[in-house]
Formats: structure tokens, sequence, C-alpha cells
């Protein structure tokens, strides 16, 4: 081909995109107009036609004309999302490719002398794109730069009953602080540290499983002895200074794909010999005649609950029967699966207190969320408290059974062992998406934190953080129980209780009364696209903390996002034709986007506090999802069990309805909210203002095609809580890609980051043995959650000094 020809084809091809790519922001731009939304894509269609339109002409108008729509662009793009580099690439990239494009000799030769001024400008507005993007990397709007400066005592608190070298509980204690006093590791030698040790569980996702099944497990460490849970339940003591097994477990776990969750967070243990002194006074009088007096309780996914030797591994044959108790007695509509603990109980001087999962938006016959207390020797139920019941303590007579389809408690509880209450975090009574039919006795504990005195389960006080539930907004998390100042600066024991949406209630753990402001605002109460939801009401109120880290109060289009203008545009029309109004906006036909979504801002990783500094940590997440409503079809047959997922289609058998559960995203795969999906963030509890917040994580493990660039950070959601340290280090991995970072606890600063070998959907842990400290994660995956799965416990430690 000769030049003239070839320099026709490249004019002809440039000539073909632009006006491919102005037809389709036109039709786009006039579609999102009449939806209400940014005329900015009409004016870049009709520019990029025009520009077209004079290139096939060889005009020099088209580069006057392309280097005002990209100083246009700029400038809009600024005005929408300000120097947030992750927010302006959607805006810049396709449109600063094509002009560097229209750069090359082949497309503007034979436009006349003109050109060279043509091409400088051109030439110089791309220059100016590039400079705001340079900028934006350096200058986010989104992160908070700041430095809490609350000292940190020389000698940390001591915690009766706890070793400081030791991490006995799934979150350290059963205040559930995940704080831990040891300082060998610190700010200033964390990045020298190394791998230790790598243990190998062997249990590996099979065919047979559900989707979600997961390894989120944290394990304990008491003196010589580590222990952990897996998938499916084997129980694994190791030696915490090698990680070598010393032996296993098997509770025969019968799991299936109907298995909405498969899962174990973690196992409780307990010492008859080493109670805290203040807790002796609630052991039995009598001396105990235990065949195990230091056990192991393991909480199973099919409905047991099981307690083996913490010496040997063996059950505790006097312990309930042959080792195990029955979850499933008396319960109602009760199936393998059905009730499901997959977090570790509650252990007092004289009582294990369980709760567990119930499978969600099945049908309005599932079995109860009863919280029950078992005494901790014989297994035998010393009381219940029935979230649904009339009389929450009333055990079942012969021939009865709990209340269906009552408010569970999923997450991690806390216990005050020195007032002897126990914290249980609740859930909506399932079906979540309809409630229609929900009596103000189903809802009285839903949504909830109840205080609950731990040796005879009666109600102390409870607080509702939704009321009304249709979001599927349970309190995910483990309670954190901690001495702080009121707003009178007097010392009081507080509970900070985090939710799915942001709000971080503060109450004095004594009454309840909270000690950072509450207030109750108006919330949506129409569906304003589509049919009205039959049977259905709303809360006209919902309660609000001062103390939020929800990323913002309301979404508009302006905070759509995508790899390019295109699925940006497309997100954008999305957005208008959902029904959104803000937080709390009602489930519909139509579609509703819910923000936060299912997995929250907060999920069961909790917050790790300080209080020895005032000072807590932790790792927020905020991902929109869209629910939709699907009228009940009269005719249809009942379908067997699930899949075990909480999203797609889901039936709510008993209800007008079923429900579509899932993340709002491009048609690319990417979140339709602009990054940062995932931050880290330190809080002084003095004032509960968030002093420093960065981004987390990166795109390296989710998009296979982009690997090979370098990992930028982004912000990425997190399945999995943070621990902190004396020595100033805040360590968490729960992030998409598989990683394990260490942060300043001071600023944030990141500090140190590790590889991982699968997914760290995990809280981690710490504790020191032989005088070593060691910093220990599981790396196993989450299957809904779409990490490498795996069965790696990784130990890292600092190199030995000769």
């Amino acid at each position: 081909m000769d030049q003239p020809a070839q320099r026709s084809g490249i004019r002809l091809f440039t000539v073909f995109i632009l006006a491919l790519f102005g037809v389709v922001l036109l039709g786009g731009g006039i579609y999102l107009a009449t939806l209400g939304g940014s005329w900015y894509y009409i004016i870049t269609g009709l520019i990029l036609l025009l520009s077209a339109y004079f290139l096939m002409r060889r005009s020099i108008t088209a580069l006057w004309l392309y280097a005002a729509l990209m100083i246009g662009t700029v400038i809009w793009a600024v005005w929408e999302v300000g120097t947030d580099f992750w927010a302006l690439a959607p805006r810049l990239d396709i449109l600063g490719l094509l002009g560097v494009w229209l750069l090359v000799p082949g497309v503007t030769r034979d436009m006349g002398q003109t050109k060279t001024s043509g091409k400088a400008v051109l030439s110089g507005t791309l220059g100016i794109a590039i400079v705001v993007m340079v900028y934006s990397i350096f200058n986010d709007p989104q992160e908070i730069h700041g430095t809490i400066t609350n000292p940190q005592p020389q000698t940390a608190q001591a915690v009766e009953g706890v070793d400081p070298a030791d991490w006995p509980a799934y979150g350290r204690t059963q205040a559930g602080v995940r704080y831990s006093p040891l300082t060998q590791i610190n700010d200033q030698n964390v990045k020298g540290l190394k791998v230790a040790w790598t243990f190998r569980t062997g249990d590996l996702k099979t065919g047979h499983d559900s989707g979600e099944s997961t390894n989120q497990v944290t394990p304990i460490k008491i003196g010589n002895n580590m222990y952990m849970c897996t998938t499916h339940q084997y129980l694994i003591a190791l030696d915490p200074a090698t990680g070598k097994e010393k032996w296993r477990f098997d509770p025969k776990l019968k799991a299936d794909k109907t298995y909405q969750h498969l899962t174990c967070r973690g196992v409780s243990y307990y010492d008859e010999n080493n109670i805290a002194e203040f807790a002796k006074s609630l052991v039995h009088k009598k001396s105990s005649s235990t065949q195990c007096p230091r056990k192991i309780i393991l909480p199973v996914n099919d409905g047991r609950l099981v307690a083996i030797n913490a010496d040997n591994g063996q059950r505790c044959a006097d312990f309930g029967k042959n080792g195990e108790v029955d979850l499933q007695k008396d319960m109602p509509f009760a199936y393998p699966g059905g009730y499901n603990p997959t977090s570790p109980p509650v252990v007092t001087g004289t009582t294990i207190i369980i709760a567990g999962s119930v499978t969600d938006n099945f049908s309005s016959k599932e079995p109860s969320g009863v919280i029950r207390g078992y005494d901790v020797n014989t297994g035998n139920l010393l009381w219940v408290f029935d979230t649904g019941a009339q009389d929450p303590n009333a055990i079942p007579a012969p021939g009865q059974t709990f209340v269906h389809n009552s408010p569970n408690a999923w997450a991690p509880l806390a216990y005050d062992a020195k007032a002897d209450v126990v914290f249980i975090p609740t859930g909506v009574g399932t079906p979540d998406i309809w409630g229609g039919d929900r009596t103000e006795l189903k809802e009285r504990y839903a949504n909830a934190v109840l205080a609950l005195n731990a040796t005879t389960g009666k109600l102390i006080w409870h607080f509702q953080t939704t009321h009304h539930d249709l979001w599927d907004m349970d309190v995910p998390s483990q309670p954190t129980l901690a001495e702080i100042k009121d707003q009178n600066g007097q010392m009081v024991p507080a509970v900070y209780v985090t939710t799915k949406t942001g709000n971080v209630f503060v109450l004095d753990r004594r009454d309840g009364r909270a000690i950072v402001p509450i207030t109750e605002r108006a919330v949506p109460q129409t569906v304003k696209r589509g049919p009205q939801t039959k049977g259905e009401h709303y809360s006209p109120t919902q309660p609000f903390s001062d103390f939020n880290l929800a990323p913002q109060q309301k979404l508009t289009d302006k905070d759509m996002w995508g790899a390019t203008m295109f699925d940006q545009l497309i997100c954008r029309v999305s957005f208008k034709k959902l029904n959104y109004d803000g937080i709390y906006t009602p489930p519909s036909e139509n579609g509703t986007l819910v923000f936060p979504g299912n997995l929250g801002v907060f999920e069961w990783g909790g917050i790790s506090v300080n209080p020895d500094r005032q000072v807590a940590v932790m790792n927020p997440i905020g991902l929109p999802f869209v629910s939709r409503l699907i009228p009940e079809n009269p005719d249809r047959q009942k379908t067997a069990r699930g899949a075990g997922t909480e999203q797609g289609i889901q039936p709510m058998y008993g209800v007008p309805y079923g429900v579509e559960i899932s993340a709002f995203l491009s048609p690319f795969g990417l979140p339709c909210k602009q990054p940062s999906w995932g931050f880290v963030a330190g809080v002084d509890l003095n004032t509960h203002q968030v002093v420093w917040k960065k981004r987390i994580g990166t795109i390296r493990d989710s998009l296979p095609n982009l690997m090979q660039l370098p990992p930028l950070k982004i912000g990425v959601p997190g399945l999995g809580g943070s621990i902190s340290t004396a020595g100033n280090v805040m360590f968490v991995a729960a992030t998409q890609d598989n990683y394990i970072r260490a942060y300043n606890v001071s600023n944030g600063d990141k500090l140190w980051e590790a590889r991982l070998p699968a997914g760290g959907q995990a809280t981690p842990m710490t504790y020191e043995i032989n005088g070593k400290q060691y910093v220990v994660i599981m790396a196993g995956g989450h299957g809904s959650f779409g990490t490498k799965m795996g069965d790696y416990l990784v130990a890292y430690a600092l190199p030995d000094t000769k």
C-alpha cells in the first residue's frame, strides 16, 4: 500500500472511531438526560461527531474542537469529583488516548499549514489533563491525613486471667478488643517481618460444598498450644513455635451444597483452674469431677456443639451425649444447616452461651434464632433467650418448640466478666427483605444488641440499631467492650456496636444509655419507581449515631464509575433508573439501590480498640447492592433448598415476594460506585473523630488481564477484621487482593505488606512464645467473595539476631 493510501486508511479509521463514539455517547446521553442526569455526554457526543465530520474534510477544525472538548472535560471532571485519581480516570482515559491518536502524523497530514497550531493546542490540553491526573495521585480527597497523639503508657493494662503472651479468645479477650500488649514487633521494625512457618490444614473446598464455603478462622493460643478450626470444622492443635500439628479432631460434619454457610470463625477455651478471680464466685461451689478441666468448645455447622479435651483431642464424654449437644433439639422446621453456628461461643465460669445463623430468605418456615446457655461441664441446658417469644426465657415444654424465624445472632458475642453480662448482636428474622407480616413481638429484639445476665439469661437492657429492617442490616460484628470517657469526662464502661449501616453506637454497658449522641431521623417512605410493595409498611425514622463510618450519606450519579466513560455512562443510567433516595430506601419491584449494601460498612471483623491509648482502628467498606422484589407466582412449585449463597434469586416462600440481590456492577464486572470501596481508619476515642483514613488494597487479584500492571492502591472491599498492638502497629488482611498489611496506628502510614498464598478473609492474631512474637493469618479464601481458596495458616516473625 502506498503512503497516501495508508494515510487515508488511518484517517478513515479515526473518523469511524470518532463517529462511533459520538453516536454511542449522544444516544446514551439523551437517555440519561431524560432521567434527569448530566448533559455532558450529549455535548461530548455532538463534538465527537463534528470532529469526525471535519476530520473527514481534512479540516484543522477537528483538532480545535477536540482540544476544546479535552479542556472542557477536565474542568467538568474536576468540578464533579475533585482531584480523585480513580474517579477522574474513566472521564479522561478514552478521550486522552484518542487525543494522542489524533496527533499521529498519518491522521493530520494534508490538513494544511495551520495543522501545527492545532496540534500544539491539542497537545497543550492533553498536557493539562496529564498534570491534573498526576496531581490527583498525591492529593486524594477521600483520604484523611492526621495523627493520633494519645500516648502509649509504658505498661499496658493487665487483663486478669489473660497472659500477655497469649491470645486465648476470638477477640483476644471475650471483651472483643482485638488488642495485644506485645511490643517486640513495633512500628520501627515491622518492615522486617518474614514468614516463620506455614501450616497447611489439608481441608479444601470440595464439589459437594456450598458456594459460601470460607476460611474465616482466627486461631487462639494458650501457653504452648494453638487451636484452630477449618471450613469442615476439623479442630487442630498446633505447636505455636513451629506450626507443627499435635493432634486433630474430626466432628464428621455432614455438609452439602444446601448449606448457606460453611465456615468456622473460631473456637472457645475453658480452663477451670484459670478462671479470673472476679469470676470464680460464678463457678459451681461443688468441686468439678469433669473429665475435661481444660476443654475446647467447637461449634459445628450441622447444628451441634462439641466439647474436646484441650490436652489430647478426645471427646469430653461427660459433656452432653458423648461430648456433644444437639442444637437442633426443640427447633421448629429443623433441617441440617438450617440453624448453623458459625462463630465461637462465649464461655464463662459456669456457662457456654451459643447462638447461630438461620438460612436467609428461603422461607417463612425456618428454625428459631434462639440463644442458649449450657452448663460448661455437663452440657445441660441452663437457660434460653428466644428473641421471638412472648417470654423469651421460657424453655419449651415436651412437644413444643422455639418460635420459628425469630431473629438470630450469627456474629460473635462479647462478655463482661466483672458484671457477668453477655452482649448479643442480633439480626432480622428471615425472610429479610419483606416484613409486612412481622408482629411487634417478632421485631422487638431484631437488629439489636441485647445485654443479658450470662448466668440466668435474663434481659438487662437492649438497644435496636435498625427498625423494621428490610435491607439485611444485621448487627454483624462482635461488640467491643472498653472503658472510655463520657461527655462529662468520667470513665464509664462502654460497648461499641458496629453496624452494616456504618453507625457505631457507643452505649453505657450498665444501662444502654447513649454515650455518643444518637438521633432518630426521618428516612424514605415511598417507592417512587414501579408499583408499591403489597402489604408492606416502613419505619418513619431510624437511629443515627454521631460516630459514623459510612463513606458518605447519599450517592448521586456523579459517584458512578467504570473502566471507561462508556460503562460509566451505563452505570449512571442504571443508577437513575433504580429507586434510591438515600439509606433505607424501601425495596421495590423496580429495583432499589441499597447503600451501604448487604456486606455493610462493618462486617463480622468488627474493630480493634487499644484501651491504653483510647484509640480504635478499623477497616470499613462501602459497596452498593441492588435488591429487586419478585412478585410470587402462585402456581410455582417449591424448589429444593438453595446452593449456599446470600446473593442471586432467593424465593422467600410464604411471603408475597421473592428477591434478587446482587452487587451493583458495570458491564465489565466493576462496581458502579467509584472507588474507594475499602479503607483503614484510626479514631481517637476521646472525641470519636476519625483522625486518619487511607485506602487499602489493589485490583491485582480481581482482574486477571491487569495482573501485570503495577498494583496501584485503589481501595477494595474486605471481609475480616483488624488487630492492633502496643507496638503502635495495626495488622489487617481481609481485602480482595491477597495481602496482609501493617499500618502505623498513630497516622495510618503503611509500614509493611506481604503476599499471601490465598485470600486472607480472616482476622489475624498475635502472640509470644519462647520470647518471640508472631503474627498469624489464615489464608484460605472466601467462596462467594471470589478470592483464591486455600488451606494456609501463615505465621510471621522478625528474623533471629545473631
